[in-house]
Parts: C-alpha cells; sequence; structure tokens
C-alpha cells in the first residue's frame, strides 16, 4: 500500500441500486454521423510509424420517443490496424474507418434493443467484414472495427440511459459486470505518453510536474537489432534522468516504467535482450508494465518472462483477451474508448474472474472520452503495488494542437476533476454524483447535428 494510503476517509456516496423495473424496447428510428479533424502538436511515433491528426467521429442515434444519444469516437487507424495505416493516405485510413461507423449506423436503423451489447453483437461481424472488402484486406484486424465503433456503442448506452431514467454510471453498470468494477478511487494516477519524439528533458520535466506513472513506447523503427539499440538508448536516458526520484504513491517509493512496445519485438529472446539491459543500468525493478511486445499472431508463451505483459490491442474481444491470459499475461489494457464500452465490460469480468488486474489506457482521445475511461479507471480493483489508486492514460493534452478549444467541448469543463494535478486526478464526491458529465448536454457536439 502506498504511504499515507491507511489514512484516507471514505468520503465518496455509496453505489446506489440498479432500477428494479425491466428495461425498455428501444426501436431506432433515425441515425446519423460526422467528424472533425483534429492537428497534433507534432507528428505522434509509435508502431515504427508516425500520425499527424486524429479524427473525431461522432454517431447519433434517435428513438421511437424522440429521445437521441450522441457518441465520440477518436479514431486511429495506425493503433488499430498498422498495415492499413501503412497502405493508404493518412487521410484515407481515416475515411475507410469512418465509412464502418456509417455502415454499421445504417444497419441500425429501424432495429430494436433492450441491452447495448445487443448492438454491439448485431453489427460487429457485418461491419468487420465490410472493413475487410473496403481495405482490401482480408486480415483486418478486429480492432479496426471496434475503434469504428465506439461512438456508435456509446451512444447506444447513452440513449438506453435516457429511455430507463438512468443518470449515474453506476446504474448504467449491468449487474453482471458491477464485481469487476466495485471500487470508487478518490485518486486515480494520469499516465502521460512519451512517444518517440518526446525528448528526455521533457520527460524529466513531467516527472518533477508530479507524474510519476510514463507509458514509454519502445519498438522504435528500423531492424530489429536497429530497435533494440534504440529503445537500449532510449532506457538508459530515461534511467539517468528520472531514475532516482521519489513518489509516495508506490510501495518501494521509486517510480514505476511502463513500457509499450505495440507489438514490435519479433523474439522472446530480443525482449529478453532488453530486459538483461535493464538489470544492468538498476532500472530492472522499476519496471511495472510491458505492454504487447509482440505481435499477436505469434503466438509467443509469455509466463516464464520475468515482468508483468499487458495485453492490449491482441485482446481484441473477451475471447482473445482470454486466450492472452491463458499464455502468460498478467495485466489487461481496458479501452472502453477504443473497443466499446460494452466489449470492455466484458474483459474486465474475465480479467477479475481469473485475478489479472486491469487498467485503463488511452488512444490519445477527446476529454469527453477521457471521462467515459475515467469512469471505469476509478472503479477498477486497484493496481499491484499502487496503493489504493486507480490508473488511467491520458495523453491528449501532450498531443492535440487544439487542445483547450477541445477541453471547451466538455460539459463539466471547469471540475477539478478533469485535470491531472501533481501526477493524479482528484475525484470525490461530484464526480461520481455526475459521472464525469458524459449524461450532460454537449452543444457543440450537439450542433453537429442540428439538422438530424
Amino acid at each position: 500500500m502506498a504511504a499515507g494510503a491507511a489514512a484516507l476517509t471514505p468520503v465518496l456516496p455509496p453505489v446506489p441500486a440498479r432500477a428494479a423495473a425491466g428495461p425498455r424496447k428501444i426501436t431506432l428510428s433515425k441515425v446519423s454521423s460526422n467528424f472533425e479533424r483534429e492537428p497534433l502538436v507534432r507528428p505522434f511515433g509509435f508502431k515504427g510509424s508516425y500520425m499527424r491528426e486524429i479524427w473525431q467521429t461522432a454517431a447519433y442515434l434517435e428513438s421511437g420517443s424522440g429521445a437521441h444519444g450522441i457518441g465520440l469516437c477518436s479514431q486511429s487507424v495506425l493503433w488499430s490496424d498498422a498495415s492499413v495505416f501503412a497502405k493508404h493516405s493518412e487521410s484515407g485510413g481515416n475515411a475507410l474507418m469512418y465509412a464502418m461507423t456509417e455502415r454499421a449506423l445504417q444497419i441500425l436503423r429501424g432495429q430494436t434493443f433492450t441491452a447495448p451489447e445487443e448492438l454491439l453483437e448485431a453489427v460487429l461481424p457485418e461491419v468487420h467484414a465490410y472493413g475487410q472488402r473496403i481495405t482490401a484486406h482480408p486480415a483486418l484486424r478486429r480492432t479496426f472495427a471496434l475503434n469504428a465503433l465506439v461512438g456508435v456503442d456509446s451512444a447506444a448506452w447513452l440513449l438506453y440511459a435516457k429511455e430507463n431514467g438512468i443518470a449515474t454510471f453506476d446504474d448504467l453498470i449491468p449487474p453482471v459486470y458491477r464485481a469487476a468494477l466495485a471500487h470508487r478511487h478518490e485518486r486515480v494516477a494520469g499516465i502521460p505518453l512519451m512517444a518517440y519524439t518526446i525528448p528526455v528533458e521533457e520527460i524529466k520535466a513531467s516527472a518533477d510536474a508530479g507524474y510519476f506513472f510514463m507509458k514509454i513506447k519502445i519498438g522504435q523503427p528500423g531492424t530489429q537489432a536497429e530497435m533494440l539499440e534504440k529503445d537500449k538508448a532510449r532506457l538508459t536516458a530515461i534511467h539517468q534522468a528520472i531514475g532516482h526520484l521519489k513518489t509516495p504513491h508506490t510501495a518501494t517509493g521509486a517510480l514505476p516504467y511502463y513500457f509499450d512496445a505495440n507489438g514490435r519485438y519479433e523474439k522472446k529472446e530480443t525482449l529478453l535482450e532488453l530486459l538483461d539491459h535493464a538489470r544492468r543500468l538498476g532500472a530492472f525493478d522499476q519496471i511495472a508494465i510491458i505492454e504487447e511486445p509482440f505481435a499477436e499472431e505469434l503466438d509467443i508463451e509469455v509466463g516464464d518472462i520475468p515482468v508483468r505483459l499487458a495485453a492490449d490491442e491482441s485482446a481484441h474481444t473477451v475471447e482473445d483477451a482470454i486466450v492472452r491470459m491463458q499464455m502468460g499475461y498478467k495485466a489487461m489494457a481496458l479501452k472502453p474508448i477504443a473497443k466499446t464500452l460494452s466489449m470492455s465490460l466484458r474483459i474486465a469480468r474475465a480479467a477479475h474472474e481469473r485475478q489479472v488486474p486491469c487498467f485503463c489506457a488511452d488512444l490519445t482521445v477527446n476529454p469527453v472520452l477521457i471521462e467515459w475511461n475515467k469512469n471505469v479507471a476509478a472503479r477498477l480493483a486497484p493496481f499491484p503495488g499502487l496503493g489504493r489508486l486507480g490508473l488511467l492514460e491520458s495523453n491528449g493534452h501532450q498531443n492535440y494542437r487544439n487542445w483547450d478549444a477541445m477541453l471547451g467541448y466538455h460539459p463539466r469543463r471547469d471540475a477539478p476533476w478533469t485535470r491531472v494535478r501533481q501526477g493524479v486526478y482528484e475525484l470525490g464526491t461530484d464526480f461520481y454524483r455526475s459521472s464525469g458529465g458524459i449524461f450532460e448536454p454537449m452543444p457543440h457536439y450537439e450542433a453537429m447535428f442540428a439538422q438530424a
């Protein structure tokens, strides 16, 4: 447990009881979509490539009663399928994903549902197949389709909430998933992302500002030998800059290292070489997580690797996540903002049943989507070694050129829990009562559908 954690006094309201009445049948009478292009501060490097903008798409679902929900999505073609990113222009890849969102909406027009998960089950196979056709890529990763469906899924959850009189995230969670989301943290660690191009001086400045759990991209461009040498040099520079710093949030007092390779390592031996280098540096014991070291098609058993490995994009669905846990992965990176809330709840439940810890990873999403992730991160069991803290990656403030304007679209933009202070989001009663503002009107996005 972190220093001082035992002295915390719970101040949060109790989890409210779910309404006893059964859910209403909801028929989708009207659908629509729209998008905005948001430029990045600088080329954002991972998976051996760089992206320069992120499309913010919005999905609109309206029921026969006239109620509607608007769901948002920050697209990431490079994350969800790097081969599509490589084969097309950046705008072309984004247009293909957006076409899949629109296709899902057209499928759903006129459909009736009683639970949002039903809609995901109904459209995912067809949308994935459609994506395989329009990308001319038979091996299209399912995360590409799930990323395209994030806005559709969250719009369904919001419409479902309106139709059933649900006003809090606690009431929104179906009972079958509640054991996996039973905690209510007062604080959630804010994890910034340090991509290839982030100078070590900026990493040091983040640590000096109170950030203590940072996600660092490894698996740099080049051959496997070139990648390994670059990663060794990066680890050396980072450890020399921040390895000596202390934090009150970990059991050891040392800053934990969180490395994300995005599947760039092709052999276990190469990763073990990096770990041997970490031992020589004295950095090994600070490695808390290495995420997605190997490409999923390699099917490498990882139970014998002496660090906690986390699955992210390889755990497309709950079935994939279970396979990864059987292969020795000891953490799950949940992404309600990239794989849909519906699928993420299923993965969280499967991990909870197997006592595998979870945390919420970012996709460089907009401020409103951060709250969807935060609602989940705030309720997950504490991550090992961190005491009473949830974990939430959020790096949009580092990467969007127009971040301040985007924050202005947040319905609770001035709430203290929208910003990281000394490395953590301080939550509390207002956050839980408002559910991060996700149920509140969003005028900027409503205006996108003024003629819907």
